[in-house]
């Protein structure tokens, strides 16, 4: 299907080129493009610096990337693949931004999706805290808390008083018993009947 015996002649590099380092054309009689991958590509990057210049932006220069590295559209940096997330619907099976640039990207949006506040909210709250947890007073504020009934963001919380909320399925009569049992109150349940107790005067 080339025009040549040993292949195909690329109208852009006047190069003679395997049919394979041609795109399909089905409107073609040999079925290929008439220029080479690399002369699309450049003639592609070409129109896009003018077309970016016309809006009076700076197009992005073409950077050597060597093989299994990629460069990304964030921070402008070559990194090794490892530090790409993978990506199925992606050409090169590979996110578009480095791990890097994506965690704060990611995390701004968990608190929009999860909790219906910003960033600069979380971070107004912890700095109204002083910092540290609301309830334990000491250790760092990290986790946003809320309401499981009604989804109102409470404070911000240490991971350890954050999962005791959670253990104790945030029911206050646990809490207030939980208290008592630490200053000494334990109550001593009478059975009434099975499963049945009752609750001290």
């Amino acid at each position: 299907m080339s025009d040549l015996p040993n292949g195909k002649q690329c109208r852009g590099c006047l190069a003679v080129l395997a049919p394979d380092s041609f795109a399909a054309d089905r409107n073609r009689p040999d079925g290929l493009q008439t220029r080479c991958r690399t002369c699309v590509a450049e003639y592609c990057a070409e129109r896009y610096r003018a077309r970016r210049a016309a809006e009076g932006k700076v197009g992005r220069e073409k950077v050597e990337v060597p093989e299994g590295h990629k460069i990304c559209r964030t921070c402008g940096e070559v990194k090794p693949h490892s530090e790409w997330h993978r990506r199925k619907s992606a050409p090169d099976g590979l996110a578009t931004r480095c791990k890097t640039c994506r965690k704060p990207r990611d995390r701004a949006g968990h608190l929009k999706r999860k909790y219906g506040i910003t960033e600069a909210e979380r971070e107004q709250m912890i700095a109204a805290q002083g910092g540290v947890c609301c309830i334990c007073l000491r250790a760092p504020a990290v986790h946003v808390d809320h309401c499981h009934t009604t989804g109102r963001v409470r404070g911000v919380l240490c991971f350890n008083c954050n999962t005791a909320l959670g253990l104790l399925q945030e029911d206050p009569d646990r809490f207030r018993r939980a208290a008592e049992y630490l200053e000494g109150h334990a109550w001593k349940p009478t059975i009434v009947a099975q499963g049945v107790y009752r609750q001290p005067s």
